[in-house]
């Protein structure tokens, strides 16, 4: 199948269909991490480039619901775009919604799509497919079933803050990383989830 992988740097998802003798390509604004077929630039330029298949990751900075905090008046002078911010990550999501493919993909984490547009087909974690760690992603898909476990294992370590926060453990390890590391480490797809992905839906 001919497979865009939308808004993926690391390469991972791409390279798993690939490996599985697909003609995968990913796309995203920064160049990708490791060597393959890759677009810098706009999805939407390719977007009607004849897909058959279409796995997204759009950016979750305006759509998390941790991010809600921020709409608060008293940070309206700090972040005074963050509603036309939000509204614009949501015309992006859709417009991946409604791309001319049959068969898509959409993730992200817990957040306002769930209302704005409708609930996913599915929440999944890491310690589902392999990995000992939590990490909640909703998919929402068209012409695709729901993605099966491979391998449960722990559902990894928590760390406890003196507020009562409470978080998993590889995600606030990336907190002592520089914030663009940082937010590689967090957006990458975990490798147990792409093959997951490149064998059940290649």
């Amino acid at each position: 199948m001919k497979i865009l992988v939308a808004c993926e740097f690391s390469g991972v998802v791409r390279e798993a269909f690939a490996a599985r003798g697909h003609d995968a390509m990913s796309c995203d604004l920064e160049p990708t991490d490791i060597s393959g077929q890759h677009y810098q630039g706009d999805v939407m330029d390719i977007i009607n480039d004849g897909w058959d298949m279409m796995i997204a990751h759009p950016p979750c900075t305006y759509l998390t619901v941790t991010g809600n905090k921020w709409f608060k008046p008293e940070y309206k002078d700090r972040f005074p775009t963050r509603q036309q911010d939000r509204q614009d990550a949501i015309n992006f999501f859709m417009s991946l919604v409604n791309a001319p493919i049959d068969k898509i993909a959409i993730e992200n984490p817990i957040g306002i799509m769930s209302t704005t547009y409708r609930k996913p087909n599915q929440i999944i974690q890491p310690w589902q497919f392999g990995h000992e760690a939590s990490k909640s992603t909703c998919l929402w898909l068209k012409g695709l079933p729901n993605l099966q476990p491979t391998d449960i294992v722990d559902k990894g370590e928590f760390v406890t803050y003196k507020s009562g926060k409470r978080m998993t453990k590889w995600y606030a390890d990336a907190a002592s990383k520089p914030p663009k590391e940082r937010a590689k480490i967090r957006n990458t797809t975990f490798q147990g989830i792409a093959d997951a992905m490149a064998e059940q839906w290649g």
